[in-house]
């Protein structure tokens, strides 16, 4: 089972930036988002925490940071980047390319956290290769306003015993700039869970890659 986890809980996506230069392009991934800080890697080194006026290597400066964007600027040029948007610097100019990825570091016990919503409201993620469906627990699913009594009703085992699940169709399902529609999902009745479980109908829907510690999700067209 793969998981996922940000830094102390905090919000965390990926934001690429490449910029044009007279010997190669230079790639910028923000991998943290904070008030007035944001966490980079450049050209794949390890990620640094950057204060706002602060610059890192190639030239790259954060101008400004809060929880949903950063202001980054190369060679004098700025940008202000959405979580997981991609940008390329050309000759001076800012054009928005590539799909929308999200690169998330594991911890010390290989386990990836994340936080995105469905259907609009906000969730905490379990990246969970080994589950087939996007899993949500009771008190997730009613603060969702998820009408599972409304779906397919099963059973599931656990360390309990036998407890009701109902299967569900998810309207959205967003992490970082990834957002897929009509998703699958399955709501455990009765039982609590600390995490929704990102499975396999929405990282099924993606390309993966795995290196080490870090999992890149790019979303397809």
């Amino acid at each position: 089972m793969w998981g996922f986890k940000t830094l102390h809980g905090m919000a965390a996506a990926m934001l690429w930036l490449m910029a044009a230069t007279s010997a190669q392009a230079t790639d910028v991934t923000v991998v943290g988002l904070f008030p007035g800080k944001a966490m980079i890697s450049i050209d794949g080194a390890k990620p640094r925490m950057l204060s706002a006026g602060e610059t890192g290597a190639a030239n790259v400066k954060l101008i400004s940071a809060t929880s949903d964007a950063a202001v980054i600027e190369i060679n004098g040029k700025r940008q202000t980047l959405t979580l997981g948007e991609g940008v390329t610097r050309i000759t001076g100019n800012y054009a928005v390319s590539g799909r929308p990825k999200v690169v998330l570091n594991a911890d010390k016990s290989g386990h990836y956290l994340t936080t995105g919503s469905i259907n609009g409201g906000s969730a905490k993620f379990l990246v969970d290769t080994g589950a087939t469906l996007v899993s949500l627990g009771l008190s997730d699913a009613r603060r969702l306003g998820i009408q599972y009594l409304q779906g397919e009703r099963g059973y599931s085992e656990t360390a309990n015993g036998t407890a009701p699940v109902y299967r569900v169709k998810l309207d959205s399902v967003t992490v970082g700039g990834i957002t897929l529609n009509n998703i699958d999902g399955v709501v455990h009745d009765g039982s609590d869970m600390p995490y929704v479980l990102l499975g396999m109908s929405f990282l099924g829907r993606l390309e993966l890659k795995h290196e080490g510690q870090t999992l890149t999700m790019m979303q397809r067209y």
